[in-house]
């Protein structure tokens, strides 16, 4: 499981270091592939084994609204595969990081099973949103029991 918030930078060659935390956790329970699409305005990464399990539950989506069809369209299309490389680093893809408005500075943020690489503006507006108001956020923590 992933948790945490870790600020990079991409390089010039569109590649950006996986938090070595990170790394430990997909050495020790997963092999050292991502498979990284977009998703909710970021790009996330699923270790390999976690994109299977996935496959599975959306393979029958032929019985589902056409609107959830039309997404997982865009989401399988945005799947690659990328491998993490012998520094702990994984190229991202050009048509990924335009679609998350990635240019530069990114973070890395832990969401249990997955991984999620957000624009550090993107990231910063979606901080300030999730905690502007003080007692929708009391409602939340309660209502998830934290």
């Amino acid at each position: 499981m992933f948790a945490g918030r870790y600020e990079y930078t991409i390089d010039d060659k569109s590649r950006v270091s996986i938090p070595s935390k990170f790394r430990e956790g997909l050495s020790t329970n997963y092999d050292m592939r991502l498979m990284l699409t977009n998703l909710d305005g970021c790009i996330v990464g699923y270790p390999y084994q976690e994109w299977l399990n996935i496959q599975d539950r959306t393979s029958n989506y032929g019985s589902i609204k056409k609107e959830a069809r039309a997404f997982l369209r865009y989401f399988y299309s945005g799947i690659t595969e990328c491998p993490i490389d012998k520094l702990g680093r994984v190229l991202i893809p050009q048509s990924l990081k335009t679609a998350a408005s990635i240019k530069k500075n990114v973070v890395i943020v832990g969401m249990g099973p997955k991984i999620e690489i957000w624009a550090q503006e993107q990231w910063e507006e979606l901080v300030k949103k999730a905690i502007s108001d003080p007692d929708q956020v009391a409602d939340i923590v309660s209502e998830l029991g934290l």
